[in-house]
C-alpha cells in the first residue's frame, strides 16, 4: 500500500482527529485513512462495476452453464 505524509495540519484538526480516534477506540492514523476513504467514495455515489452488476441484477442465469476448456496449455517458447 501507498504512503503520504500530510504536512502542516492545523492544530485544532490534529486534536479533533485524535479525541475522535479515542472515543472510537482507533489510531488517528486509521481514523485518517477511514475519513479519506469515506471522502472520496461516499456511500451514494456509483462505484465502479455498478452500471454491470445493474445490468445482469434481475437476470435468470439458472439454466446457463459454461463448459472449461480442460485441454493442456502449451508452454511458451521465448526463442
Amino acid at each position: 500500500m501507498a504512503q503520504i505524509t500530510i504536512r502542516q495540519i492545523p492544530d485544532e484538526v490534529h486534536r479533533a482527529l485524535k479525541s475522535q480516534a479515542q472515543v472510537q477506540g482507533k489510531s488517528a492514523e486509521a481514523l485518517a485513512r477511514n475519513l479519506l476513504q469515506r471522502g472520496l467514495f461516499p456511500a451514494d455515489r456509483a462505484r465502479p462495476g455498478d452500471l454491470l452488476r445493474s445490468i445482469w441484477k434481475d437476470a435468470d442465469l439458472g439454466d446457463v452453464s459454461f463448459e472449461r476448456d480442460r485441454s493442456p496449455i502449451d508452454p511458451a517458447e521465448f526463442e
